[in-house]
């Protein structure tokens, strides 16, 4: 078998078909033609030997070559942007004061300060993680150049708007609803201490639907509201951001239906600097992504 080569065009427009779900979004995000993007497709497929993706009632899902591609299309498309940014911005340099929600943290956080300093090492990135409230106020006291925050309805005078995520119950797996379905106890929540956005969410929900509650467990962190819904103490609501792998999403149904949280990106300066603008760049990429 020849040498094979997969062109980095074609593996973003499977890339980005993916994680929009649908490849006629991921044509108009890449500024292509839903032709083009099939073409793309059909190449892979031809240069794998196998295909990508299956019907599956009325969409499509990978199969298991597609699965596989993913993962190394992820890897190639990351090193070939960073080493693009690397080249462009090889004098950027300077300090660039980021602040985040802690479901960030984890996960995002490491991933792309980790591909931006990298790519620009001459820069110095100061990160903290906080509350909503603080995180706004820190950028109206220009005590911080970016921040990374939920939608609360309070806004600043340069923010960007980076799309919506869904809301979620989540539990333990060994967390029993039923015994709480219909019965007389309230059923307890596992929540950050007010004011919280998504606290506010849970019970105004719940106070919709006619369901009683009680809070079981408060905590001025992340961390301690995923240990205590880990021990059994409760039910939270959080968006899938972050999300450990032992705790699980409840089915739509389990409890009322709860809405979108907007994520907004807020910045101190109309023009910040170079190094302040790169970052900002990627932060909005990866969380659209």
């Amino acid at each position: 078998m020849g040498r094979v080569t997969f062109d980095l065009d074609d593996l973003r427009s499977y890339v980005t078909g993916i994680e929009l779900g649908s490849f006629a979004r991921a044509a108009e995000r890449l500024g292509r033609s839903t032709s083009a993007v099939s073409a793309h497709l059909k190449k892979l497929e031809q240069q794998i030997g196998a295909p990508i993706l299956r019907k599956s009632g009325r969409g499509m899902v990978m199969t298991e070559a597609g699965e596989t591609l993913l993962g190394y299309a992820r890897r190639l498309l990351e090193l070939n942007d960073e080493a693009a940014a690397a080249v462009r911005g090889l004098d950027l340099q300077g300090t660039v004061r980021l602040g985040l929600q802690e479901d960030f943290g984890e996960t995002f956080l490491p991933q792309v300060l980790g591909s931006f300093t990298r790519a620009h090492p001459k820069v110095r990135i100061e990160a903290r993680i906080a509350r909503n409230a603080e995180l706004i106020d820190w950028v109206l006291k220009g005590q911080l150049d970016l921040s990374l925050a939920w939608d609360g309805g309070i806004s600043t005078p340069f923010q960007q708007d980076l799309g919506r995520r869904m809301m979620h119950w989540i539990a333990s797996t060994n967390f029993d609803l039923s015994q709480w379905q219909g019965g007389d106890e309230p059923l307890p929540l596992v929540m950050f201490d007010a004011p919280c956005l998504m606290r506010s969410a849970a019970t105004n929900a719940l106070d919709r639907a006619g369901i009683a509650w009680r809070i079981a467990f408060t905590s001025r962190s992340l961390n301690g509201v995923w240990a205590a819904v880990s021990a059994g103490l409760g039910v939270t609501v959080r968006t899938d951001a972050g999300l450990p792998s032992g705790l699980l999403r409840l089915a739509p149904g389990a409890l009322p239906a709860l809405s979108h949280i907007g994520v907004v990106l807020h910045r101190a300066e109309e023009n910040p600097s170079a190094a302040i603008g790169r970052l900002a760049q990627i932060v909005a990429e990866r969380i659209d992504g």
